[in-house]
């Protein structure tokens, strides 16, 4: 990997757009650490310092902890997510985007237009939400200052407050297009990855200051031992992959001949990606966030308390995990059609070697596909237990770096880039048969 930046720094193209790549990273983590106008940011400070990520710990990760510090992109990436996710969904229920994503380029650019506005309404709402949340001090609960963080509470504040936020949204949606049309890599995943990783200094160092062992050195490197083996088991199950055989009968057109080639589907383990574990996370902070915003005290409220607030519980535990599992399975089920795949192949000739074509094939790819499906929704399940695993061993739930979706995203990205600069490095250096 450390081999493929070097040669893409010696090509100058590569190079410019490597430090076009790193310039929008710096300005977005700039851009983190800007307040909204309105904001008490002495407050901010005191309360951000006292509590923990608590119900907005998801939207915290992706927005590189911009969002318990209320600054402009305090709503992060996390709206375009949301987005994309909802637009996804809909193309299986609705033919009219299904028909879109048929047709090719202009249909995605469509598509893709739908997502902008899609995420500019959620910032909107989004932003109301934490701006409601932060003036009525349920944002930290438990800090004195929490009611001083927004001291005027006027309408044209709070609409200020809503629209800066929203703009911080779309200016973080304009600077993923620019890295993906300018830079190396996809835009967005790159600006998920800088705000996850800016989070692992900080995090590393908490931990060494609140352990015990050696100074906090016996959990410090405690710690690391686990990410490296996260990380080795990460990189081995994203890569793997199931290789289904498909061979094309050759075709006569006139006096040439097509096809008769050799090809494979390949069907990854973990087919859903990090999706599952963010749908589940998000499920999870919803009867939570009801009870703190109701302030509830009836029998209801307290069983929630008790099982659904701290990630410790084991009745959290059980439920995260098969929640995860769940939609491993369900996303897994919307975005890889076995009848469409055994369509397509059935009409330019293609089959599976001992499979008949049209309806075994797809039959033979749905099977092959839940059998793969289980390893890798347990291995999603084992991931994201793995912060809560941290605060039982070492009391370390909100500082420990190593958790299942910051190490999904990050591993997963830093892949898919160095495969993108050695594909370019290799078109540049590609000589070809002729000398």
């Amino acid at each position: 990997m450390l081999s493929a930046f070097a040669r893409a720094f010696q090509t100058p193209d590569l190079r410019k757009k490597l430090l076009f790549t790193l310039g929008i990273m710096v300005l977005f983590r700039l851009g983190a650490h800007i307040p909204v106008p309105g904001v008490n940011f002495v407050a901010v400070n005191q309360c951000y310092k006292q509590t923990t990520s608590g119900l907005f710990g998801l939207v915290n990760l992706f927005s590189g902890g911009a969002l318990l510090q209320l600054t402009i992109f305090a709503l992060g990436i996390m709206p375009y997510i949301t987005a994309s996710i909802i637009l996804q969904l809909l193309t299986v229920v609705i033919p009219r985007l299904e028909a879109l994503k048929k047709e090719g380029q202009a249909g995605t650019a469509k598509i893709t237009q739908y997502t902008r506005y899609l995420t500019i309404a959620l910032a909107v709402l989004q932003g109301t939400g934490i701006v409601a949340t932060a003036s009525s001090g349920a944002l930290f609960p438990g800090c004195v200052a929490a009611n001083q963080i927004v001291p005027d509470q006027s309408v044209f504040r709070i609409a200020v407050m809503v629209i800066t936020m929203a703009a911080g949204t779309t200016v973080i949606m304009w600077l993923g297009e620019l890295i993906t049309d300018r830079g190396i890599g996809n835009g967005m995943s790159i600006l998920i990855f800088t705000s996850i990783a800016a989070g692992f200094p900080g995090s590393m160092w908490a931990i060494k200051q609140s352990g015990k062992l050696f100074g906090g050195w016996g959990e410090f490197f405690s710690v690391i031992a686990v990410g490296i083996v996260v990380v080795v088991l990460v990189i081995f199950v994203e890569q793997a992959q199931r290789r289904i055989p498909v061979q094309y009968a050759k075709r006569m057109i006139g006096r040439r001949a097509f096809g008769g080639t050799s090809t494979y589907i390949p069907l990854k383990v973990n087919q859903a990606g990090v999706i599952p574990v963010i749908f589940a996370s998000s499920l999870l902070y919803i009867p939570a966030l009801v009870v703190q915003l109701t302030n509830s005290q009836a029998g209801w409220a307290t069983w929630i308390r008790t099982n659904f607030v701290k990630g410790d519980h084991p009745v959290y535990m059980v439920t995260y995990f098969v929640l995860i599992v769940f939609f491993a399975f369900f996303y897994v089920a919307i975005s890889f059609n076995p009848e469409e795949v055994a369509d397509n192949m059935k009409k330019y000739g293609g089959f599976i070697p001992g499979i008949r074509a049209g309806r075994p094939t797809a039959e033979y790819l749905n099977y092959v596909l839940t059998r793969i499906t289980w390893p890798g929704a347990l291995y999603l399940g084992m991931i994201a237990l793995i912060p809560m695993i941290a605060l039982v061993a070492f009391g370390q739930q909100t500082n420990f770096p190593f958790g299942g979706t910051s190490v999904l995203i990050v591993v997963g990205v830093g892949l898919e880039t160095v495969k993108q600069i050695e594909s370019q490095l290799q078109q540049r250096n590609y000589e070809g048969f002729l000398r």
